[in-house]
């Protein structure tokens, strides 16, 4: 379990939607939230570490910048997901990849320069892995905004 102080709370509630781009943003972040630009870092370090703040960065859209993206499943046996989740996670272009307690138990995200990128990478982690992938291309997109209170 994380323990969470009130200025990690602030913190956490501040950096969600509206990361400050500029020269110094964790100065800028302390200076609003009222602790010195150091103590911002050693917290977000800290956040980081223990598993609150996954990562810190844009999300950019590969479509409006010419590429391609899927949703990818698999059906692994338990024995070997740790080492085909090794393998998925060789390749740059893999953006999240989630066990699931479900018959298709690997889920990933693959965004490639060219769909002919991405059936490269499918085709190699299914030589890889002996394990067949299922591509699931977005047919219709739902963009949620999602902004958690922390309390």
């Amino acid at each position: 379990m994380i323990f969470l102080d009130d200025i990690d709370k602030k913190i956490l509630n501040a950096i969600q939607l509206d990361f400050p781009l500029m020269h110094r943003p964790f100065e800028h972040l302390g200076e609003v939230l009222g602790i010195e630009e150091d103590e911002m870092i050693r917290r977000i370090k800290r956040l980081c570490k223990d598993g609150a703040i996954r990562r810190i960065g844009p999300i950019i859209s590969t479509k409006k910048t010419g590429g391609t993206s899927t949703l990818v499943a698999m059906k692994v046996t338990d024995e070997r997901v740790d080492e085909v989740a090794d393998i998925i996670n060789q390749y740059d272009e893999v953006s999240h990849n989630y066990l699931r307690p479900a018959n298709y138990n690997i889920w990933f995200t693959l965004s490639a320069e060219s769909e002919e990128r991405l059936h490269d990478i499918l085709r190699e982690i299914t030589e890889k892995t002996g394990f067949e992938v299922i591509n699931l291309p977005t047919k219709r997109l739902f963009k949620i905004g999602v902004k958690f209170n922390i309390k």
